[in-house]
């Protein structure tokens, strides 16, 4: 039927899942992927998309890390935008449209061409732990399988309870049964657990609505892509996605259902995302605002099938399609099904070591909605992380961490366990204090190498990476070192209106100036003639911009990252008495305590521990 053993169990395979499978098999590890449906691998459960503000800088580094999130929504994408593009390239943000359909399919192709790899079709209903150390699971018709390492990525299976208005059903998902038997194992050896929720919002016929009483969202003229790899193509059409609104009349409609919504009516004690509400959260949180945008957003190239994001929502299924029914666009509206509410079992990440094993039960590792985060995006890099560390452990090797410099990734992570968190966790550019370094656009310099070593990304991959960086730093050295009459620049300077030169300058120094741009630069002479004899591509060209725009910037993260990175370096021992500190604040001591840091540098970053502390901590150690 499958092994005895395995080196990895991965339990559950939504998007933490299916990455830490891949991870872990792709290096080298015997790997068991247990899930209840395998029609659902990679299943978007939530919208049709892959990306968006600081989430698609996590796909890009997923990518980076040899992880296949950024292959398949590139290979089932139907829009490309990259948002931001106004602002600083810190801010740039690649998101995709999805074809929900194809984006489990080639999930599932990807996982099942993966070596190491094999699948199974149960519940898994309990972990077997012997002597605080993890040696397997159960399934739900009593199968012992065993493990060196676990992986529990169950999402919003365990114990998932299902609201539409006053109706209640347990479940994990839409027309899928909920999971029993993991939370009452982990809370019996000692793990404490909570209860989140979150909501999605009706999937309706797109044959019903009337498009031209909408705003049109097309993709970019000139899709990018999220891979680094050329195993993917940027698309060569697209489809739109359309802007609505809500009004007054709409949400008048929507609040003679509070009273049978189960998040008004007391039913739903959980916390829900903030940063997602539902929309009967909106009406109530933002009382002075008439209406709210509803984007209309098509789940695939074939499919009629249409996901109205910004309208998540529990109300009754009457309320729901009445309220809808007065939206513009929407007045003929036909439901496929209705939005839900569901609440399931979490476990405070605070319980966890940076490599998202748990500090109770050795070879135990956490990752995705049992941690307290929301998102697709999210939960991936999580399983990565946990299926690369799983991996390591069981070969001996050392543990792979991320620092909050180095990637967004080690920022969720770290914020996860070091803060905690009581409310679903979401990724934005302003958790990250190194975002100028974090870029969407450099994430293979930051991570390929990495992962290479790792045993993770391609030679090929390696050798890529390595001509484009070598190659835009060459080229940022030339601009440097090329200078520039007054006559040949003050022509282009008085067109972008920017103060005249009296003597000649390095081009580096004239490309500083805000309002000058790479196409101005390439008629200095020399310029057009570098790029081609170096055969530079649009992307080491992008590169050598933003090097130039914001070396200032680079250069002072750098240095600050540097500073913090010293007290990383200070290591915390394990099982350190705090309470022998009596010069320590009593709050800072039972914040030590309970998460246990293992650096002087994460110490600093828990809430409650005031710098004083943080010295009196150094001092203490002997520092």
């Amino acid at each position: 039927m499958f092994e005895k053993q395995y080196d990895v169990i991965v339990v559950g395979a939504g998007h933490a899942g299916s990455e830490a499978a891949a991870s872990a098999a792709n290096m080298g590890s015997k790997t068991l992927l247990i899930t209840m449906n395998l029609q659902n691998i990679a299943q978007m459960s939530c919208n049709p998309a892959m990306g968006g503000i600081a989430k698609g800088q996590i796909v890009r580094e997923i990518d980076a890390m040899g992880g296949y999130s950024g292959i398949v929504s590139d290979t089932s994408a139907i829009q490309f935008k990259m948002l931001n593009k106004s602002k600083g390239p810190a801010m740039w943000s690649p998101r995709v449209q999805s074809d929900r359909m194809r984006f489990a399919e080639d999930w599932r192709i990807k996982l099942e061409q993966t070596p190491n790899l094999d699948f199974y079709q149960e519940m898994v209903a309990g972990l077997i732990i012997k002597n605080d150390k993890v040696v397997g699971v159960r399934t739900s018709l009593g199968l012992e399988i065993s493990a060196k390492t676990v992986v529990c990525t169950n999402g919003t299976f365990l114990n998932g309870l299902i609201h539409i208005g006053d109706k209640q059903f347990g479940g994990g998902r839409a027309g899928e049964r909920a999971a029993t038997g993991i939370t009452k194992d982990l809370i019996d050896v000692g793990f404490e657990a909570g209860r989140m929720k979150t909501g999605t919002p009706p999937r309706v016929d797109g044959r019903s609505l009337d498009y031209s009483k909408m705003i049109e969202q097309p993709g970019d003229d000139i899709p990018g892509k999220f891979s680094y790899s050329d195993e993917t193509k940027p698309l060569s059409k697209q489809r739109s996605c359309f802007m609505t609104y809500t009004s007054n009349e709409v949400h008048e409609i929507l609040k003679e259902g509070f009273d049978r919504s189960p998040m008004f009516n007391g039913r739903i004690q959980s916390i829900g995302p903030r940063y997602c509400p539902s929309i009967e959260d909106k009406i109530n949180r933002f009382a002075d605002k008439d209406r709210h945008q509803l984007f209309v957003e098509p789940e695939g190239w074939n499919t009629v099938e249409v996901y109205v994001n910004g309208f998540s929502t529990s109300l009754p299924e009457d309320v729901q399609f009445k309220a809808l029914r007065s939206v513009d666009g929407f007045e003929n509206v036909k439901f496929f099904r209705p939005g839900y509410a569901i609440e399931y079992d979490y476990f405070p990440p605070t319980q966890l070591k940076h490599t998202l094993e748990t500090k109770l039960v050795e070879g135990l590792y956490f990752a995705g909605q049992i941690n307290g985060t929301t998102g697709y995006e999210e939960a991936a890099c999580q399983g990565m992380m946990a299926g690369i560390n799983a991996a390591l452990k069981v070969q001996e090797n050392e543990e792979f961490i991320l620092k909050r410099n180095e990637a967004y990734i080690g920022v969720l992570i770290d914020d996860l366990i070091t803060k905690g968190t009581e409310e679903p966790y979401r990724m934005f550019t302003s958790r990250a204090e190194y975002r100028t370094l974090l870029r969407q656009d450099n994430a293979d310099f930051r991570l390929t190498e990495k992962s290479y070593n790792l045993g993770l990304a391609s030679e090929d991959r390696m050798r890529k990476m390595e001509e484009k960086k070598e190659k835009s730093f060459k080229f940022v050295q030339f601009l440097k070192d090329l200078s520039v009459v007054p006559e040949e620049a003050n022509p282009v300077l008085e067109k972008r209106k920017s103060s005249p030169m009296k003597q000649s300058d390095k081009v580096f120094k004239v490309f500083s100036r805000p309002q000058i741009t790479m196409e101005d630069v390439k008629n200095f002479s020399g310029v057009e003639e570098f790029i081609s004899e170096n055969d530079l591509s649009e992307e080491m060209i992008e590169q050598t911009e933003i090097q130039v725009k914001y070396s200032g910037y680079i250069e002072k993260e750098k240095n600050n990252a540097d500073k913090l990175n010293r007290l990383e370096d200070i290591r915390i021992p394990n099982n350190f008495d705090y309470s022998k500190i009596k010069s320590m604040s009593y709050e800072a001591r039972e914040k030590l305590r309970k998460v246990q840091p293992a650096t002087v540098s994460q110490a600093s970053r828990i809430s409650g521990v005031s710098p004083n502390d943080i010295s009196v901590l150094l001092v203490y150690m002997g520092r």
